[in-house]
């Protein structure tokens, strides 16, 4: 993705030099990380009373490579963020109607939101409490490492997901699918009500990244490739088979990989926002 020298969006919470707030103890760290990389790893918005209670400790320090390495990924989440933002007012304008932008918030090992105390296990997400997205940095270099999904496009992609969270919450689909989940009274349909928010986010990311490429001219050679790994590593069928060895559909929270791929791809290749109705195959 063509960044260096770019805007950086102001709309930036640095909490990197914070310290305090990674969770330990409470209910057990490994808890925590059991139930994020189930639910949250692969991005998504939080549900404050599904997090796992936790105390603090402090926060890890960083040689000087490290933060130098750490500073420029920050400085590429900013470039993605501003043009998000030029992007998505853009699309909201052309509706009519107003953009409201939302905070990025820096963190390091753990953090506050209005969705609860998270640790860097859960990956980013989006708190539509607060309107705020949060991502820890290390991310970036876990998901080329772990996940393998290299290239900074792919963390793009992630950023513009959890982006794609807000703009649900601007247009109320959260507090309806939120509804339908109070009213399914079993997980499994809940489960599939989630499935189908996360892969209205992956089309709304690829909705981004048309309109990036084409009112930008950001994208470079591979990018979009980059995007489709990505959400090929991260999807529920990949990580089950990686961590268990089994794939259980129903326990699925945010679409196979098939899926991930297919509504990105569908977003980036339509540019068509009324084409996004995840919702209509349930």
């Amino acid at each position: 993705m063509k960044w260096f020298g770019k805007r950086q969006s102001g709309n930036v919470d640095d909490r990197r030099g914070v310290s305090g707030g990674a969770l330990a103890g409470g209910g057990g760290i490994l808890a925590v990380i059991i139930y994020f990389v189930s639910t949250f790893l692969n991005g998504g918005s939080i549900d404050p009373s599904q997090i796992p209670s936790a105390q603090t400790q402090p926060q890890t320090e960083m040689t000087a490579a490290e933060k130098q390495a750490d500073d420029e990924r920050a400085g590429f989440v900013k470039v993605v963020l501003a043009e998000t933002e030029d992007v998505w007012n853009k699309l909201f304008q052309d509706m009519g109607s107003r953009y409201q932008e939302p905070i990025l918030v820096l963190y390091r090992d753990g953090v506050s939101s209005a969705c609860g105390n998270a640790s860097a296990a859960v990956g980013p997400f989006y708190c539509p409490g607060d309107h705020q997205l949060y991502i820890d940095l290390s991310f970036y270099q876990d998901l080329q490492e772990k996940l393998h999904a290299p290239g900074d496009f792919a963390m793009a992609y992630v950023v513009a997901h959890e982006v794609g969270h807000h703009i649900q919450n601007l247009l109320g689909t959260v507090d309806k699918v939120n509804q339908l989940k109070q009213a399914a009274g079993n997980e499994t349909e809940a489960n599939k009500l989630s499935v189908m928010m996360e892969l209205q986010a992956d089309f709304y990311a690829g909705i981004w990244a048309h309109y990036v490429e084409k009112y930008k001219d950001a994208l470079e050679e591979g990018d979009i490739a980059e995007a489709m790994n990505a959400a090929n590593q991260i999807g529920d069928d990949n990580l089950q088979k990686k961590s268990t060895g089994q794939v259980v559909p129903d326990a699925f929270t945010h679409g196979s990989s098939a899926q991930r791929m297919y509504w990105f791809k569908k977003g980036y290749e339509t540019g068509d926002l009324q084409q996004g109705n995840t919702f209509e195959s349930r």
